[in-house]
């Protein structure tokens, strides 16, 4: 029961969190025009992981932006083969 629940919050924690990430802007690839709002949570989580080791809720953010830069570069990729 409480393993159902503790993955319920965990997985509503991480549909929001994407959906966060969603929002923010990251420069053009290739370029060195515009934000770097994503690269800049990258940066602020690994400085939470240093202080405080072992946090189930940043390693999920990591993850999270991990799909995210991914998700990013596919989007590209595919936008840069198309004629």
């Amino acid at each position: 029961m409480t393993v159902n629940i503790f993955s319920d919050v965990e997985d509503d924690f991480r549909d929001r969190y994407s959906i966060y990430l969603r929002t923010m802007k990251q420069r053009i690839y290739d370029t060195y025009l515009g934000f770097n709002e994503l690269e800049d949570e990258r940066k602020m989580v690994n400085q939470q992981v240093i202080r405080t080791p072992g946090r189930r809720g940043e390693m999920i953010k990591n993850e999270e932006i991990d799909k995210e830069f991914s998700r990013r570069y596919n989007d590209y990729k595919i936008s840069r083969e198309l004629p």
